[in-house]
């Protein structure tokens, strides 16, 4: 539990120490930031994948924060909840301080944390040197981000208003909290955007039908607007890579399998 004044109460983080952490008590180590979804919490990747065990014998910090339920990795235009704030300073300052965390830093989160990784990166430069983004939505103005967000908004007693003010009278705070708005932050760092096509595969077998539907429409819009978000972070001039798979729905199975996937990526850049 971390004591935050930007958050004004104590917010869970998970960590898993460096596999030399103990045997090398003056050595500062490299970081991974692990950030969840919408709907979820810090145990999600611990529970949903073998991140465990994929690190086990890196000498790295994985870091694996909360952030809210409905959070949007944002210090709010309300003035509170201040999640940006409590991340990307307090949080990044504590690591440095008590858990030997090095300035060589990756950051890679899933849906809402994808959004919020990719935030973070831009409003940070220099903070990461590796951003990978799975499965989120990247462009506010997208007509299919804003109404999931007036729903999942709407389902949690949220006015997303609270959350980045009116989006016409305060467009300039939507702007600021648009990865695709802000291809040129990108410069300096390796982005790594992912997503399914929201078709349905063999790692959907055996999951409720109801559930599934729920993971094809919360994928199908995403693969467009990464696509667009990946041409334009090229030319800026951005190292990029992207990852666009089918079949392929809004599910564990799928994370799991691209946290995999870039695990060599990440721990080159960061020096592991």
């Amino acid at each position: 539990m971390v004591s935050s004044p930007a958050m004004g109460m104590s917010i869970p983080v998970r960590v898993i120490l460096p596999a030399h952490w103990r045997e090398k008590p003056t050595t500062t180590f490299p970081v991974v930031y692990l950030f969840h979804g919408g709907d979820d919490d810090y145990t999600s990747w611990t529970r949903e994948t073998d991140v465990e065990a994929l690190a086990k014998d890196s000498d790295v910090l994985v870091v694996m924060p909360d952030a809210g339920r409905n959070g949007y990795y944002s210090d709010w235009f309300a003035g509170a909840p201040r999640w940006e704030t409590f991340h990307t300073r307090e949080l990044v300052r504590l690591m440095e301080e008590k858990f030997r965390a090095s300035h060589s830093r990756a950051v890679v989160g899933l849906s809402m944390g994808g959004f919020g990784a990719l935030n973070y990166a831009a409003h940070n430069r220099g903070m990461f040197r590796y951003v990978a983004s799975m499965s989120s939505y990247v462009d506010l103005n997208d007509p299919a981000v804003r109404l999931e967000l007036a729903l999942g908004t709407g389902n949690e007693g949220i006015d997303i208003k609270d959350v980045w003010g009116d989006p016409v009278k305060n467009d300039e705070v939507w702007h600021a909290h648009t990865p695709a708005a802000m291809p040129r932050a990108f410069r300096g760092m390796h982005v790594h955007l992912s997503a399914g096509s929201g078709q349905p595969g063999p790692l959907d077998t055996g999951r409720p039908s109801d559930v599934v539907l729920v993971s094809v429409l919360g994928e199908a819009p995403l693969w467009g607007q990464i696509e667009r978000f990946a041409r334009s972070l090229r030319s800026e001039g951005v190292d990029v890579t992207t990852h666009l798979y089918t079949p392929g729905t809004h599910s564990w199975p799928y994370w799991q399998a691209e946290l995999h996937s870039i695990w060599p990526s990440v721990m080159k850049s960061i020096g592991e």
